[in-house]
């Protein structure tokens, strides 16, 4: 992932793992697919990351493309 730097404070955020309550880690739906996989209901999907602050805490969640 790219260097992030806070909009707020100016110094680099660091990454954060992002995972649920059983450790699994995040994604969100990013759209339908095309083709037979599309008919068929099937979406595409990204893993999120995560970068946070060091120094105000802020905490930003971005979309891994694979």
């Amino acid at each position: 992932m790219d260097q992030r730097r806070c909009p707020d404070c100016g110094v680099t955020m660091k990454s954060v793992p992002v995972h649920d309550s059983e450790g699994m880690g995040l994604r969100i739906t990013t759209g339908s697919r095309e083709g037979l996989l599309g008919t068929l209901g099937i979406t595409n999907s990204a893993k999120l990351r995560g970068v946070c602050c060091p120094e105000c805490g802020l905490v930003r969640l971005y979309a891994d493309d694979e």
